[in-house]
Formats: C-alpha cells, structure tokens, sequence
C-alpha cells in the first residue's frame, strides 16, 4: 500500500509487472476492446505494481520478476555500475526494488512449498538475490554519485544526472548543496565564532 501523502510512492506502485493469473477472473475488465470481460486461468497480463500486490497476496496472480532487476542489468552493473542507465530501466529503482524484494521472497517460500518449477535456474536466482542487487548497486553507485557532485563542473554533471534514478538525484543535489555552503564557508567570515556563553565578563573574585 502506498504512503497516502508521498506523492513519489504512488508513482513507484503504478510501474507495471507481469503477471500470470492462477485463476480465472470475470468482470476484470482491462482491455476496453476485447469482447469478453474475464480472464482465463494462464492468462499474461501487464498491472500495476498496487493492483499485482493485491492480487498475488489473494494466490490470484503469480507475479514475474521486472526488466529493470533481470540478468543483464545484474551483469551490467557488476560490470561497470557508475555508467548503467537505471534511469531508463525504472526512475525508482531502489523504491521499487524494495517493494518487490518481499514478493519474491514469499514466492520463493511457495514455490518450496509446493514444488511449483520455476521457468529456469536463471529466473530463480533472479528471485533469490533482487536484494543483493540494490544493495551492491547502491553502495557502488553512491560513492561515484558523491564525487561527481563535489568534484564534476555543472555540464559534465547535467550529463551524468541523465542516467540516475530519483533517489540518486537528490543525494547528487544534497551533495552538491553541503558543498557550496563549505565553500562559502571557506570563502568569506570569520572561521571560529566564540560562543555567547565565553563572552560573558567573569566576575572578579575578591
């Protein structure tokens, strides 16, 4: 469920996922033009993040792993991650990541559970370390985000600000900010100020 008043949420629960519906549903109603208003048992479908949750905590729906965690962005950014384009793959990718980490985590649990057949070795390791993978490319790719920002000029870092995802973009501009002000701190006053308390005239003692 989305934080009612973060505005930033509610656009990461509406990214689209794939999912395979378990049982039929009538009355669905999501393609405006099919003729037939239910969906068969097997049936491959693109829903929203909010609605795919819903559904695959009924058994409903069993929900497929997104293009933005698969094998290639893995590979890509064990690679090289400072240069992987997230932001095209999904502008909330962490945010999203950790919203899907405990669906696949439970469908892992199930799958145990009732020895379903995953569709091959690759899709289960997917599964099994979505967490690993924000995790490796947020500490990777924070520490490259921090030095740009204090040490790339404003049109190398316009570039730059094209392949990260929300979150990275306001660490970028909170870094950048932190260092203007120590750059103007530098620059311009008076490098210590003596506390009001020190200023107080102590009394002679007799």
């Amino acid at each position: 469920m989305a934080k009612y008043y973060d505005i930033n949420d509610i656009i990461t629960e509406e990214e689209s996922v794939s999912v395979i519906f378990q049982k039929a549903a009538s009355g669905v109603g999501i393609d405006p033009s099919a003729e037939m208003d239910f969906i068969e048992a097997g049936s491959k479908v693109e829903l929203p993040f909010w609605l795919a949750h819903e559904l695959q905590l009924r058994q409903a729906v069993s929900v497929n792993v997104p293009p933005c965690f698969n094998q290639k962005t893995r590979l890509e950014i064990q690679a090289d991650s400072a240069s992987v384009d997230l932001r095209s793959r999904c502008p909330f990718f962490y945010e999203f990541g950790c919203k899907m980490a405990p669906i696949c985590i439970c469908l892992l649990i199930l799958h145990a559970n009732i020895q379903l057949p995953f569709q091959n070795f690759s899709h289960f390791n997917i599964f099994r370390t979505i967490g690993f993978l924000l995790l490796s490319a947020f500490k990777s790719r924070y520490k490259e985000v921090l030095t740009k920002a204090h040490t790339t000029s404003f049109e190398a870092g316009s570039k730059f600000w094209t392949i990260l995802t929300k979150e990275e973009i306001n660490f970028y501009e909170t870094a950048q900010s932190a260092m203007t002000s120590f750059k103007k701190w530098r620059m311009g006053g008076a490098r210590f100020q003596i506390a009001s308390i020190l200023r107080r005239k102590r009394k002679p003692t007799e």
